[in-house]
């Protein structure tokens, strides 16, 4: 067998001449911004282009899909500068953002160390990405962009960081721990999904391809259960929708659902329960595997449905 070779596009300018004008309106798109979310490790929600702090425009605002964190985003389609790095500074304080991504050409060797000391130095709230872009081509093939994470948070060392500071619950500190061991599983065995960073809180949420709908993992250590489930957040006609052909979707999946409507809110479900004790650590790798085994076939029979009716 005969493979092609990968060759690296130097001058990004042949693809985007204009930094404002055409790379950051290329990132703004849904399907590139869901590209950059995957390497980092985040859903990321177009807010605007071009948004004010003061006199100066944040080139992307964004937010963190479900929980809302605002996202800034300040492209340089060169060598890192001092400029730039006291920017994104400036426009998260603006802002009030919770995460801050730099996408550059090229990341200077002072530049990476000064990100990683303020990802030391931040507390988990606060998370810094220093990104390259980079396009590539097989032979005469069409150019395809790639994300190169530099310099990223150790989001393990601030969560025991804020453990110690008596920040956390132990039930905080267990859902992180959980969520932890489900992230690895994802990155062995479920090619399919993006993992997401960890986090101490009862949910840990999984892209779908449409910004209408994703899937949702939920502990409950009060009512002893877990779920996979549809979670859609702000489309009754899309719930609607899918409803229609329930008795279809059910014999798919092979399992029944739970289909909550939520008619005095905004956001709607369609779940799949297991009761089991998570408090109890030899439940992890069962209920792991039965979290995403049920995952892998929501996401089978719902991901088409959903981007089409997107």
């Amino acid at each position: 067998m005969q493979l092609g070779k990968l060759v690296k596009v130097k001058d990004l300018r042949s693809v985007w001449p204009h930094e404002a004008n055409d790379f950051t309106k290329w990132l703004a798109k849904e399907e590139n911004l869901a590209t950059l979310g995957d390497e980092i490790g985040i859903d990321i929600e177009l807010r605007s282009t071009e948004a004010k702090t003061g006199s100066f425009s944040t080139d992307i605002l964004a937010v963190e899909a479900n929980t809302d964190n605002k996202i800034i985003i300040e492209n340089q389609l060169e060598q890192t500068n001092h400029d730039h790095l006291g920017k994104i500074i400036t426009y998260a304080s603006g802002h009030d953002a919770k995460t801050i991504i730099w996408i550059v050409k090229e990341a200077r060797e002072e530049h990476r160390q000064a990100i990683d000391w303020l990802n030391e130095h931040t507390d988990e709230e606060i998370n810094i990405f220093l990104c390259r872009i980079e396009l590539w081509k097989i032979g005469d093939s069409a150019i395809a962009p790639k994300f190169q994470v530099v310099s990223s948070p150790n989001n393990w060392t601030k969560t025991i960081k804020r453990s110690l500071d008596n920040e956390w619950t132990s039930t905080k500190m267990l859902q992180y721990n959980y969520w932890a061991k489900l992230t690895g599983e994802i990155d062995k065995n479920y090619a399919m999904f993006n993992s997401r960073k960890p986090q101490g809180q009862n949910w840990y949420d999984i892209a779908i391809g449409s910004s209408l709908a994703h899937i949702s993992l939920t502990i409950n250590t009060q009512k002893s259960e877990i779920k996979s489930q549809i979670w859609i957040k702000d489309s009754k006609p899309l719930f609607d929708n899918l409803f229609e052909s329930k008795n279809k979707i059910e014999e798919e999946l092979g399992f029944e659902l739970n289909w909550g409507r939520l008619d005095n809110k905004k956001a709607s479900y369609i779940s799949v329960i297991y009761n089991v004790n998570i408090r109890d650590e030899g439940n992890w790798d069962k209920s792991i595997k039965w979290q995403l085994d049920k995952a892998s076939r929501l996401y089978d029979v719902f991901s088409d449905r959903i981007k089409k009716f997107n």
